[in-house]
This record gives C-alpha cells, structure tokens and sequence, in this order.
C-alpha cells in the first residue's frame, strides 16, 4: 500500500448505471459527492429507498480498485473507471481486504470511513452481459467473494483528483471482515 492512488473521479446527478469521469470531485462530510445523485444522509439507492427510504445512507462513496478491470480483460470484458457506477478508481491498495471502519485519506485533506462491500446486482448484466459472473467468486475455503468495491460515508470533506495518494487507517482490533451494506 506504499503507493496506492486514485486514477480517476466520478459522479453524476442523475440516475444512471455509470458515471462520468471528472477533473475532481468534492466530498462533503455526512453526504458524499457534492452533485452527485447518491450524495445523502439517507439512502438514495432506489432498491433501498423502495424498503425504507429513512435508512441512513451507508454508500455515500463508491471506491473500486482497477486492478479488476484488468482481471476482467482477461476473461474478455472491457471496462473503464466509471462504468460500474464508482466515485473512485483506486490503484494498488487491496479494498476488499480491508476491515469495516478502515479510514481512507483520499488526497490533502478527504476522509472516508468503510462501511462495506457492494453488492454486485443484475444491472452489471444488463450493462455487459456475463460480467456478474466476473464480479463474484469464490476464494480457497469456497467463500463467496464480491468484488465489486466497496462502500464508505465521508468524514471529512474536500476534493479528491485523479494522482490523489491514499492512505489507509486501520480500526483498533480485532478487525471486522466487510459485509455487504
């Protein structure tokens, strides 16, 4: 993790299944991406919103390393950042080992908490057919892996850019493997 980045920055502020890439994006404590359509204290995934739209909203950021593009390329699926919906591309940090509660200093002055893993659905499908397949697996002990990224809600605000270093912060133990949020 010495020298794990973000690459890219994403948001929109419309329902869509991808999101643009940006020159920056702004993170606003308790809220999210400034402008962007999941930015909320509550949830705003229409999914949960359907269930109980009072949940609090434990997916503010989106963060999906890029590495997984270039493992799906090799099963012949083209992916670009952005195109699952993420807020930010990471390069060279492991996400999905990180415990819940891990704290991410994204750039000079943003920090997210992580909440847990997304939840890969159906709309991958609908987006390129048989890449849900790609975004689920199994590890050694036959544990179902997501592989999707992860979920966070910020905790201090500000901009985060494409080159942004990332720092991770470890929970005090004992750490708490990422749960589906």
């Amino acid at each position: 993790m010495a020298d794990s980045r973000v690459t890219t920055v994403s948001s929109n502020g419309a329902y869509s299944f991808t999101k643009p890439n940006r020159e920056s994006i702004t993170l606003r404590v308790g809220l999210g991406v400034e402008g962007d359509v999941h930015a909320g204290v509550t949830v705003k995934h229409r999914s949960r919103m359907a269930k109980d739209p009072t949940q609090p909203n434990l997916r503010q950021v989106h963060l999906m390393h890029e590495e997984l593009f270039e493992e799906t390329r090799g099963e012949g699926f083209d992916l670009a950042p952005g195109q699952l919906g993420e807020n930010v591309t990471t390069r060279g940090i492991d996400l999905l080992g990180l415990p819940t509660g891990t704290l991410l200093r994204l750039g000079d002055s943003a920090v997210v908490k992580v909440t847990g893993l997304r939840n890969p659905c159906l709309q991958i499908d609908n987006f390129q057919q048989g890449l849900l397949k790609q975004m689920v697996g199994r590890d050694d002990a036959g544990t179902l892996v997501r592989k999707a990224g992860i979920m966070s809600v910020v905790v201090a605000g500000g901009v985060v850019r494409p080159g942004d270093p990332i720092v991770a912060e470890l929970p005090d133990g004992p750490h708490r493997a990422l749960e589906v949020v």
